[in-house]
């Protein structure tokens, strides 16, 4: 009777996340058409029907295959990165706050693209595929000076602690980045307070295509991972005794999640929150086993990243929000909840 029922619930558990993830599909396509007519120039549906069957005029086909959908494309694989990032670092931690913005990866990864960008003769021959190597160099760095300074002997890393110090080495790589832009030319250092701001920059199929070997290397390998991070997610000793080899694994995990955060700040530039809100939203709706966990963070980290380019290219038409401001007023106010909320 037991296991009859351990295996019902096991049964009942999938099926409900099968249909969380079928609606998370659905909401992603909705807002994919909607995104696809968010301009200044406005295409109806039959002229999206029309030009996507190349019956549109050429600059229909210039503002939909050249502007649009390349930042479209590139705002759901931001989101699926970012979130997936993000559940690694709370699931190897233990900690629920932990984000790749919030422990300063994406600062630092930033900081080393900044400075490449800053100092290249023309920002228009920067090699975007050389960027996400770049990025992951400085977010490694970054990730290593955060662990030498939280750790402490005899008792590990605690979570306040990895959180205040993240934090702390964000804002002094923040500033650092600050300080640079002094010594920019007009062209450079609107492209840097851009990025600062966690607007999409890289919004041509050049920059899809310097991202997208990365992540399809790194979500597949993550996927796999996913019954070692349900025993990851136990005591030390607890998944020691069950076979795993929990530095090594830790280590292993932590480089995907520093290579997913780093790749995507290498085109979206400073976007906040992401990694922190769509892994516990993904946790409410299909539960904390990371075999649905993880499929459902990436699905909804790229429906909050493209809602949020949508709206921030809406809300002050012929202006623009940067993505990184709004994914921030929805995240702040929810990182101050969990604050509250959790301890250690």
């Amino acid at each position: 009777m037991q296991a009859i029922t351990a295996e019902s619930i096991e049964k009942k558990r999938r099926s409900r996340s099968i249909l969380v993830m079928s609606i998370l599909a659905v909401l992603i396509f909705t807002t994919f058409i909607i995104s696809m007519n968010t301009g200044v120039i406005k295409l109806t549906p039959k002229d999206l029907f029309m030009t996507m069957f190349g019956q549109g005029t050429d600059r229909q086909e210039l503002v939909l295959f050249q502007f649009r959908l390349p930042r479209i494309v590139i705002s759901m694989l931001i989101g699926a990165g970012l979130a997936l990032s993000g559940c690694i670092m709370q699931g190897i931690t233990r900690n629920a706050l932990a984000d790749p913005g919030l422990l300063g990866i994406n600062a630092g990864a930033g900081l080393v693209v900044m400075l490449y960008v800053s100092y290249f003769p023309t920002t228009a021959n920067v090699p975007v595929f050389f960027l996400p190597m770049l990025a992951f160099g400085g977010a490694a760095l970054t990730a290593f000076l955060i662990y030498v300074l939280a750790y402490k002997k005899h008792e590990g890393i605690m979570p306040t602690r990895l959180i205040l110090t993240g934090v702390a080495v964000a804002a002094g790589i923040s500033a650092a980045m600050i300080v640079l832009t002094l010594r920019l030319n007009p062209e450079k250092y609107q492209m840097v307070a851009t990025w600062l701001a966690g607007s999409i920059w890289g919004t041509n199929w050049k920059f899809v295509m310097a991202l997208l070997p990365w992540l399809l290397f790194l979500i597949p390998y993550v996927m796999t991972k996913a019954q070692t991070m349900n025993v990851l997610n136990l005591s030390d000793a607890t998944a020691r005794g069950l076979g795993a080899h929990v530095s090594r694994e830790q280590l292993k995990l932590l480089a995907a999640g520093v290579a997913l955060a780093a790749s995507c700040v290498a085109v979206s530039g400073g976007i906040g929150f992401v990694g922190l809100i769509g892994p516990h939203l993904a946790k409410r709706l299909v539960g904390p086993k990371h075999q649905g966990l993880l499929p459902a963070s990436a699905l909804v980290g790229a429906l909050l990243v493209l809602t949020a380019d949508t709206i921030g290219r809406w809300v002050i038409q012929p202006s623009e929000i940067p993505t990184g401001i709004v994914t921030a007023v929805i995240g702040a106010p929810y990182f101050l909840y969990l604050m509250t909320r959790t301890r250690g």
